[in-house]
């Protein structure tokens, strides 16, 4: 069964990090954690990659990483697909039409994040000012006032 935005919801990386690090800052996570409502979190391979990459550079130890690792586990890492690779496309270029900073190079990633959540239906939750008004997202925000 595919999931739908009743069941699952799409997390950029600064969403899913604020679950991984709650213990740091448990009224940021308790808000992304309400935004998701019980709903199955899915998570770009990208974001996957940008999680264990910030863990290397900021030397976590081998119980933060494990952390981060148990919560992975619980999430969903949506893998590049045919359907993902032209969503992604399709989205570069209506985002350069419409001038929107998605099209930029140094956005690849959250390009990637984006077409994740366009092409699978879902909401994506985000607080990153760079997915506003990307065409064709459903963003939900948790954290901004």
């Amino acid at each position: 069964m595919t999931p739908d935005r009743s069941t699952a919801v799409v997390l950029d990386t600064m969403a899913m990090s604020a679950i991984v690090n709650e213990a740091r800052r448990p009224d940021v996570a308790a808000r992304y954690r309400s935004a998701i409502d019980g709903r199955a979190i899915l998570i770009s391979v990208i974001t996957v990659s940008e999680l264990r990459y910030g863990s290397i550079v900021a030397e976590w130890g081998d119980f933060r990483r494990r952390g981060l690792e148990r919560e992975l586990a619980r999430a969903t890492a949506v893998e590049a697909d045919d359907t993902l690779a032209s969503t992604s496309a399709e989205l570069k270029a209506a985002c350069r039409a419409a001038g929107h900073a998605l099209a930029q190079k140094v956005h690849d990633a959250d390009r990637w994040i984006a077409a994740t959540a366009i092409a699978r239906g879902l909401d994506l939750i985000s607080d990153d000012t760079v997915f506003e008004l990307t065409p064709g997202l459903s963003l939900v925000t948790a954290n901004r006032s």
